[in-house]
């Protein structure tokens, strides 16, 4: 089970004025407490739907069995078509389980088109599939790049194409929906009631992670233990809560509004960017309070942002992520006296002294931080992981009385560019 460590948020390590008192936390347990028994009820009225689907056990065998089809077709690379949620949780499943002995698995959420030019120059359109990801099936970027490829895959295939496509998509309704029916393209569906950012337990993660020889049946454990977690009312044993507890003190009682997301191993990445995406466009709807996310990977930002949150205005605090369990590579024999602070030592313990370099400056400085530590990087501790950072946001969205599913700001932007690309004014 992962592991919360809140302590060098707290009070008591880095003060009353920088820290969260216990008797803060204390206040707030009832309102969580009742957020969470508020949650199970919406849940059994059919509410939340995105939390029930690692229960979905027919989803799962239809991706398996889609999964397994590809595989045998023997396909060089799979491209897979998604933006946001459909991007960025496809993006994590790829970092983490990607090898030299898995198909190649590109995830294209860009309509650049230096980059776009790039791929079509490099694919073999007679090795390719492509996975097509769009709820609304009116994604714009997904859309767009969608037809440049499938034009492609057409001039090479013929009526044949169909067969190198997937669409996953809404069951009932939508453009993408309407083209894969009169195409007879195969199609995985996202439940009606699970939004993009919310999905990654629909095919939107459990295909990318069937492709990638990933477990599903553990990502779908980790992630059923970690709800039986999250359901608990006592603060201290539910992970979600207490991360979102922590985060509300910080930022309405001690002016730290800014979360800042930071792995410790580069196969995490992409998560801090899913969470900035899951934050922003969930709660991102007041001007008067509300978390906002910033996405940051160690080692490299030691070198470009710890400054700055080290000494600079206190606007920030820190979740780090860091597992446990690494590759055993070594430093070779530097017979050089200078160096022998890195001579013969592994690899995993250079980036562990960077993490304990990094807390250790902060907490000095009297800067909040918690840690997320990961016994292993598998399939069962990412659904862990994923569900724990779900829950946390409806917590977070009934504490600050926001509601954490619709985005009206992202739909304003989308209307206008809409309008500008059809000659309206």
């Amino acid at each position: 089970m992962l592991h919360l460590d809140i302590s060098t948020a707290l009070a008591k390590v880095i003060t009353p004025s920088f820290g969260v008192s216990n008797e803060e936390l204390t206040q707030m347990r009832t309102s969580i407490k009742r957020h969470i028994e508020q949650w199970l009820q919406e849940r059994e009225k059919g509410e939340h739907a995105w939390s029930m689907d690692p229960y979905n056990k027919s989803a799962l065998d239809r991706v398996v069995s889609t999964a397994n089809h590809i595989k045998k077709e023997k396909m060089q690379t799979v491209v897979w078509l998604g933006i946001g949620g459909s991007g960025l949780g496809p993006k994590v499943i790829e970092e983490v389980f990607e090898s030299s002995q898995s198909l190649e698995f590109i995830v294209i959420d860009t309509i650049d088109p230096a980059l776009l030019e790039l791929y079509l120059g490099v694919l073999d359109w007679n090795q390719t599939f492509i996975v097509v990801a769009s709820k609304s099936g009116e994604t714009l970027e997904t859309m767009s790049t969608f037809f440049l490829m499938w034009e492609k895959l057409v001039q090479a295939r013929g009526k044949r194409a169909k067969d190198r496509v997937v669409a996953i998509t809404d069951k009932q309704s939508g453009a993408l929906r309407d083209f894969s029916l009169e195409q007879d393209i195969e199609m995985l569906h996202i439940p009606s009631g699970v939004g993009g950012r919310y999905s990654i337990f629909t095919p939107i993660g459990l295909l990318p992670l069937a492709l990638l020889s990933g477990d599903t049946e553990e990502f779908l454990r980790g992630a059923k233990e970690m709800d039986t977690c999250c359901q608990n009312t006592v603060l201290e044993e539910n992970p979600a809560a207490l991360l979102a507890a922590v985060q509300y003190i910080l930022d309405t009682k001690r002016g730290l509004p800014i979360r800042i997301i930071m792995p410790y191993t580069q196969k995490l990445r992409s998560i801090a960017l899913w969470n900035q995406q899951l934050i922003a466009e969930s709660l991102g709807k007041t001007e008067l309070s509300n978390p906002i996310p910033m996405a940051a990977i160690g080692t490299q930002d030691q070198h470009s942002l710890l400054q700055q949150w080290m000494a600079g205005p206190r606007k920030s605090w820190h979740i780090f992520i860091r597992d446990r369990e690494k590759p055993s590579i070594t430093v070779p024999n530097v017979e050089d006296a200078r160096f022998a602070h890195i001579s013969k030592k592994p690899f995993a313990d250079l980036l562990e002294a960077c993490y304990e370099g990094t807390t250790q400056a902060l907490t000095k400085a009297k800067r909040p931080h918690v840690t997320i530590t990961i016994p292993t990087l598998d399939a069962y501790h990412l659904g862990q992981l994923f569900f724990c950072f779900l829950a946390e946001v409806i917590f977070l969205g009934k504490i600050y009385r926001i509601d954490p599913y619709d985005q009206p700001g992202v739909e304003v932007g989308k209307t206008i560019t809409k309008n500008i690309l059809s000659g309206e004014k």
